[in-house]
């Protein structure tokens, strides 16, 4: 029998064919989860003791970073197996919480859009339709806030600490990130997610990492525990 492609195995999407909400508006709700190393770099790499090789999910695979912000980053990298924050289980802040090894579950209402992750049982709100909270604010998750773009989930967020990483490969950020995130149905199990990154303070222009988010279709699925427990320090 001949081989069948990948694609070919893959129907392609259909008008109407994503599940909707009541209101009309694609419904999100489900358990999702990544299929990349993207918490451990978020550009091509290759495998290292512990890490497995990935493919990057930055467009053009490039952080356009400021020079001294790239010296800082290369420091983290050189530091990378005792400074990465969520060794101290700090929350991983957005969008690496999205792909953190671990599922998420999405609730959704018309004002509000509700994520429970199952790392560090982390929660996250989204409202809708509403404006940021007045600054500053520092927050490990930022201030979410979204609206309906057609068929797609806009969410802005700012107000970050400027504590968390991208990736446990040291890309950082001040507490001037602004992060732009879109989630978009592919099929009705296949979500793209893309969050698009400014920071004046770090980069020299805005970047987006992009990449697919899987439905989980076991009938008796569900989040588990997950405790973290700092590395005790050496000093």
């Amino acid at each position: 029998m001949a081989a069948t492609s990948s694609a070919a195995q893959t129907p392609a999407p259909q008008p109407g064919a994503i599940p909707r909400a009541p209101d009309g508006k694609p419904d999100l709700s489900g358990f999702w989860q990544v299929m990349n190393s993207a918490w451990l770099d978020v550009q091509d790499h290759s495998a290292e003791k512990g890490v497995p090789a990935g493919q990057g999910v930055v467009e053009g695979n490039e952080i356009p970073y400021l020079p001294a912000a790239l010296d800082k980053k290369k420091q983290n990298y050189a530091n990378r197996e005792t400074a990465d924050p969520t060794l101290k289980c700090y929350l991983p802040g957005v969008p690496r919480i999205t792909y953190m090894p671990c599922p998420f579950q999405i609730f959704q209402t018309p004002q509000k859009i509700g994520v429970l992750y199952e790392y560090v049982h982390a929660v996250r709100e989204i409202y809708l339709n509403s404006k940021h909270l007045e600054g500053p604010i520092e927050w490990w998750m930022g201030d979410s806030r979204g609206r309906w773009d057609g068929d797609t989930l806009v969410v802005d967020v700012v107000h970050f600490n400027d504590q968390t990483w991208f990736d446990r490969a040291g890309n950082h950020h001040s507490d001037a990130l602004h992060v732009v995130e879109r989630y978009a149905f592919i099929d009705p199990d296949h979500l793209n997610y893309e969050a698009t990154i400014e920071d004046p303070n770090v980069f020299s222009r805005p970047w987006t990492l992009r990449m697919i988010l899987y439905r989980h279709k076991e009938p008796t699925f569900q989040l588990l525990e997950y405790e973290c427990h700092a590395l005790e320090s050496t000093n």
